[in-house]
């Protein structure tokens, strides 16, 4: 294993090299710079500007009256056509705002900065001084303060280094940089739907199915920084900034940056029926993101939380528990300890490091969750399940984008517990988009799972990012893992209206299909949805419908090792299999105020469990499928214990801080239960659910179950 994984990684830092190689930037170059060398570019690029702004700002006449002495801060951009740009102007009074974007405005167009020879846009910041300075002028300034720092610890014992002010002073005003960076986008599908449309425009080359997305991929389709700045909220001080406006603590340095922030997700409620007084989540948390250079990005999350919750959400978390003596997993956060007996602790973390060598490579090492389509649910690897350590690799070129994910998964069960230690399995899979027309695009997944039976280990015949895994699979014994195959495809009918779905192959027989008798070795499951932005004309109205089918044994496995779970928890959709289920979903936004509205009909089909009846009717992925199966032929969704599921959710609050997804919010929840026959674990019941809160939106957490 350790000689495979050396392998891997000497491999890998190889293909890095290469890639670096031809990584070549160019800044903006004026006319006055086209003979300096590369080195230069930058210092020149500038010194002219500089010396523009030094000869053609004129003070306002109310700036001259109170002899105005003070600094400008300018955000800009250089576009693909040598075009200046104002994004953003700091100063105290709009006269100034206004010489700053006339002067800009007036710069002649220049030769853009250039990516391995190709024009592309380039940021920057320019601080204006107030009396005005020529950069020549600047520059003697800065010599004669290294002259005076030289001088003044010549000769002295205690003389001190000036490197630490000169780190210190080599801050910036922080301008934001993550929102074109390669970092990672936390998940939310209420987030998301703020640039899903923009990124689904006709003739956009973009692949929108392999989540989370970078803000790199989005900032090509939709200025993050620009909504921002377009929803914020006046605030001079310091207090009113960092609640309302921006991130606690946000440092920008010489090709660094990094921003924390406070995690909080802060609710209380009433379910009816209760077992207590009242349901609430208190978690408290620290984010931190950041960047080294232009290739290098990070981000982590440490979460501790204690919560309880609505008794049929408490149920499932204590019916999927793990052995060792713990009372539950939290489904889509992970293993809860005892708190005050009754209720439950769960700490969590995610972290992230990417690395992007080059404009078609994106690398990343994280502990997290992935999410494969373009609907609210997806059958070939959602979010649902608690997070996993993940090796994953983005390589996009042409009109494709292609996506290998190695994942370390564990199964939690007691009869595979030893020693209290868990069973670990692995997970990896490859999906290819594939964009073929300007309106359609076209995805091919395939997954394998396999267990460390006989010190296989995490297997290297998997590691090959282009090989089949079926093939691979069955060549180290078909029962030793589980291959699934599926298939994705999403229309832009116009750019307002998208229709997309989904095909997971488990396993099938041509026999059995031609025979018609619904074999139950026909495992295969579907999804078909619709898009509508902006929807009746109104602009932050967007509306979705998906319909879900997945045929009883899907994910299970005769090795119930291997099955298409972690922590005892589907990789696919979170009811697992032998249901049907219908969601429509609406979302509306303006500025800060946010509501959503959803709501799923479905139909499952639950095991008896009972001392009468004992079968497996194919909903639960945990069971062998070769024993106790409930039939070979006649297999049906909804089969065993049929339970008729509608579960209403509305929520609405207001956007507290954007920097954070920080919202304050008001959900409620009705949930009808209703299954054929009451049992210990499956029973009618009808619950209303009312929350209250502050939540950092950076993960989705279903309640739907």
């Amino acid at each position: 294993m350790k000689k495979y994984f050396s392998a891997l990684i000497v491999l890998l830092f190889a293909q890095l090299a290469m890639a670096q190689v031809s990584n070549q930037e160019k800044p903006p170059v004026f006319e006055a710079c086209r003979n300096t060398l590369n080195q230069e570019l930058e210092n020149c690029f500038y010194n002219q500007l500089q010396d523009f702004v030094y000869h053609n700002f004129q003070l306002p006449e109310a700036a001259k009256k109170d002899n105005f002495k003070g600094k400008i801060i300018t955000l800009f951009e250089v576009d693909t056509t040598g075009t200046f740009k104002v994004l953003y102007v700091d100063a105290i009074d709009a006269s100034l705002i206004e010489e700053t974007k006339r002067v800009f405005a007036a710069l002649p167009i220049i030769a853009p900065a250039t990516y391995n020879g190709r024009p592309t846009y380039a940021k920057y910041t320019l601080t204006i001084a107030i009396p005005l300075q020529s950069a020549a002028e600047l520059a003697e300034l800065k010599k004669q303060e290294e002259t005076q720092v030289a001088n003044s610890t010549k000769g002295l014992a205690n003389a001190e280094n000036p490197e630490f002010e000169s780190v210190s002073k080599n801050y910036k005003k922080f301008a934001n940089p993550q929102y074109t960076s390669n970092l990672g986008i936390p998940f939310s599908h209420n987030f998301y739907t703020q640039f899903d449309d923009e990124m689904n425009q006709i003739g956009a080359n973009s692949h929108t199915a392999s989540k989370p997305f970078t803000y790199a991929e989005v900032s090509k389709y939709y200025n993050l920084e620009q909504a921002h700045e377009k929803i914020k909220i006046k605030k001079e001080g310091w207090w009113g900034r960092k609640l309302f406006n921006e991130n606690l603590v946000a440092i920008q340095g010489e090709d660094y940056w990094f921003t924390m922030n406070p995690i909080f997700d802060l609710r209380v409620g009433k379910s009816n029926p209760g077992s207590e007084d009242y349901t609430y989540v208190n978690t408290r948390g620290l984010q931190i993101q950041g960047g080294l250079g232009k290739q290098l990005n990070f981000t982590t999350t440490v979460y501790e939380s204690q919560g309880f919750f609505a008794d049929y959400f408490n149920r499932y978390a204590q019916s999927i528990k793990p052995g060792g003596g713990n009372p539950a997993v939290i489904p889509g956060i992970g293993i809860a300890k005892d708190f005050k007996e009754t209720q439950f602790d769960f700490p969590s973390a995610d972290a992230n490091i990417t690395y992007t060598p080059s404009k078609h490579i994106n690398i990343q090492l994280g502990y997290s969750r992935n999410f494969i389509g373009d609907g609210y649910r997806s059958l070939l690897e959602a979010d649902g399940a608690s997070p996993y350590p993940f090796f994953k690799i983005n390589t996009t070129f042409w009109k494709i984008k292609y996506t290998n994910t190695y994942m370390w998964l564990k199964d939690v069960r007691p009869e595979v517990t030893v020693d209290k230690t868990f069973a670990t399995k692995y997970m990896a899979n490859h999906y290819l988009s594939y964009n073929a027309t300007k309106r359609w695009n076209i995805g091919f997944f395939e997954s394998v799972v396999w267990a460390n039976d006989n010190d296989r280990g995490f297997d290297v015949n998997f590691v090959n990012p282009i090989i089949f895994y079926r093939s691979v699979e069955f060549s180290s014994s078909s029962r030793s893992g589980n291959a699934v195959l599926g298939l994705t495809s999403k229309y832009k009918w116009n750019n307002f209206i998208n229709l997309y779905g989904q095909f997971l192959l488990d396993e099938f027989s041509i026999g059995d299909i031609k025979a018609g008798e619904k074999s139950w070795k026909n495992k295969f499951g579907y999804q078909l949805g619709a898009k509508y932005f902006r929807a009746f004309g109104v602009p932050d109205l967007y509306l979705q419908a998906e319909y879900n089918h997945v045929r009883p044994y899907v994910y299970a496995h005769s090795n119930a090792l291997t099955n298409y779970g972690h922590n005892n928890q589907s990789m696919g959709h979170i009811w697992g299999s032998n249901f049907k289920e219908l969601t429509v979903i609406a979302r509306y936004t303006r500025n800060r105020l946010f509501a959503d509205a959803k709501l799923s009909v479905g139909i499952r089909g639950f095991d008896y469990d009972t001392a009468a009846d004992g079968l497996n009717y194919g909903s639960n992925i945990y069971k062998d499928y070769e024993e106790d199966r409930a039939f070979d032929k006649g297999v049906v969704v909804g089969q065993g214990n049929k339970a008729n599921i509608l579960i209403a959710d509305i929520q609405a609050g207001y956007l507290l801080n954007p920097s954070a997804n920080l919202k304050l919010f008001a959900n409620l929840i009705y949930r009808n239960f209703s299954p054929k026959m009451d049992t210990a674990t499956v029973f009618k019941e009808n619950t209303t659910w009312f929350s209250v809160g502050l939540r950092a939106d950076v993960f989705n957490w279903y309640y739907d179950f």
